[in-house]
């Protein structure tokens, strides 16, 4: 195996914690198989806005091109922070741009259940046992990259964002859902606006269009907001939901409640190529930031993804992913996955040592 390059951008306030452990089981993985990676650093938003006064400095976007993937940490700052300079524009200067300059156009977010932790479900465990959902989020497009503006209406300020998508756009989206569905058990759901919005009318013709060609798959529709009851109520009745940009980004979040912990949830963002973007779905954490207890299997799991979908090493994927799973089946717990009354408080570790724990199951 040549030399490959990651690129890594470690993130804001727990981004780097997290994304070290993270970089610990790539080099045990590289130590057991003989690989050989080039770990290049990328700076970006808090951290490229202290050196060069931007959140997305051209340097970075291309360092980046020349890598095979990218593992990112969460950006962004304080809530009480929000209008600094540093970290007011990191969502339209840094994530945003990130994306579309690599046309990362697929985000993957799959909800699954870990029988070893279904007791932190917020959901009763008959409803929530056996999960495994994953939203296929249009990520490059929609209200997110609409016109964008405002103006002065009988004399008052009015704001507005435009949600706009084109068939190409929905078309590509949805091929790439109802090929994932194949790999899975065989269902797409559809969740648009379609009695209000124009847009989610062409998204059910394309889909609609599209979904001819797979006959295998079954294909239905929701609303947004029937879906967003569903995913409380039934989960179990989703595969593969495929959405737009907002919607996407909603309902992905409300899916990882399902699991009783956001710090648990890896995504990928794909395009065409196997270059991809991997992150965790969860923000920087600011107040829990060099206390040693964010939990790392998010971005831990993030490896899990890279491999599977940039370096077609779906053995290894699998092996990470078993190590994360022992590793909570033995009891292990980070400070967000811990009850008193249900787990032993000797299993009790911080974010180092919860790493070290699935690293050494992959090193054997």
């Amino acid at each position: 195996m040549k030399e490959i390059k990651i690129g890594v951008l470690p993130g804001d306030y727990i981004g780097p914690e997290i994304t070290k452990e993270a970089l610990k089981v790539l080099n045990a993985l590289e130590k057991k198989y003989d690989w050989q990676f080039d770990i290049v650093h990328l700076e970006a938003s808090g951290e490229a806005y202290d050196k060069y006064g931007v959140h997305l400095p051209e340097e970075t976007l291309r360092k980046a091109a020349e890598c095979a993937a990218l593992l990112k940490g969460p950006f962004g700052g304080p809530p009480e922070e929000l209008n600094h300079p540093k970290w007011s524009g990191v969502e339209q200067g840094a994530i945003l741009p990130l994306r579309k300059h690599f046309n990362l156009f697929t985000n993957l977010r799959e909800s699954k259940v870990f029988d070893s932790l279904i007791h932190l479900s917020p959901i009763k465990k008959e409803v929530v046992a056996g999960i495994d959902i994953l939203i296929v989020r249009e990520l490059t497009s929609g209200i997110y990259f609409g016109e964008k503006g405002e103006r002065t209406v009988d004399g008052e300020r009015e704001y507005f964002d435009v949600e706009a998508y084109k068939e190409s756009e929905i078309e590509r989206i949805a091929i790439k859902s109802f090929e994932y569905a194949q790999q899975r058990r065989n269902k797409v759901t559809l969740v648009a606006k379609s009695n209000v919005l124009k847009s989610s009318v062409l998204w059910r013709e394309v889909v609609n269009k599209v979904a001819k060609d797979y006959p295998g798959v079954t294909l239905d529709y929701m609303h947004v907001d029937n879906a967003a009851m569903q995913l409380i109520l039934n989960p179990g009745q989703f595969d593969v939901i495929l959405t737009s940009n907002m919607f996407g980004d909603i309902l992905s979040d409300e899916a990882s409640v399902l699991l009783g912990s956001i710090g648990l949830l890896p995504s990928a963002s794909l395009g065409e190529s196997k270059f991809g973007l991997y992150e965790p779905i969860h923000g920087s954490a600011p107040s829990i930031a060099g206390q040693n207890i964010a939990n790392p299997i998010s971005s831990i799991l993030c490896i899990a993804l890279l491999l599977r979908f940039s370096l077609d090493k779906p053995e290894q994927a699998d092996e990470v992913e078993a190590a994360v799973a022992r590793a909570l089946a033995e009891g292990y717990r980070t400070k967000d996955l811990y009850q008193e009354a249900q787990d032993d408080a000797s299993k009790l570790v911080g974010t180092v040592e919860m790493g070290d724990i699935i690293t050494s199951y992959i090193a054997g």
